[in-house]
């Protein structure tokens, strides 16, 4: 084997390793199913100014649907009439979808909210720390099913659709 071929593969070999790692890593750091979810404070979506915040702490004993976007990101877009229909549905007592906007101003995320007619509780993570390094998503939309002890019972990275939220959320909820 020449030098050259030598090089070559010592070169792809190693990149390879690091592509490995990489995807071993991110998976890793990711929450898993029983894990406890982290209730950090953030201020309430518009209510930066008044000082008014909130928590997945406050859903406590209640089936919680955290849904992570931002209003620039088009996959948010398609998901958001999903998301509301299913809150119309299944809402109550026991269960509640929790929104949280990330990575922009509160601006966009109000303007969000109102285009898509969201009735549901918005809460803002202006920096994304929240959503990266508590809910260590790697991008939005990521949704997460908290569970009522504050545990996670799904995890679904990526936009949802209606039929996602009726056959892997809602019999969840419903059982629980």
């Amino acid at each position: 084997m020449s030098a050259r071929t030598f090089a070559v593969f010592i070169g792809v070999t190693a990149l390879i390793a690091l592509l490995a790692f990489g995807l071993v890593s991110k998976g890793e750091a990711r929450l898993a199913v029983g894990d406890e979810v982290p209730t950090t404070e953030l201020p309430a979506l518009g209510g930066e100014a008044g000082g008014e915040t909130g928590s997945l702490a406050a859903y406590e004993g209640k089936w919680v649907l955290i849904n992570v976007w931002a209003s620039w990101c088009a996959p948010c877009r398609d998901e958001a009439p999903a998301l509301q229909a299913f809150y119309d549905e299944h809402r109550g007592e026991g269960f509640e979808i929790l929104g949280i906007d990330t990575q922009e101003t509160g601006e966009g995320g109000l303007g969000f909210v109102d285009e898509y007619g969201l009735t549901y509780p918005q809460l803002h993570d202006g920096d994304g720390a929240y959503a990266k390094d508590d809910l260590k998503t790697t991008g939005v939309p990521e949704t997460f099913l908290v569970d009522p002890e504050g545990r996670l019972a799904l995890a679904l990275p990526g936009a949802v659709s209606a039929e996602q939220l009726e056959q892997r959320v809602a019999p969840l909820i419903e059982e629980g």
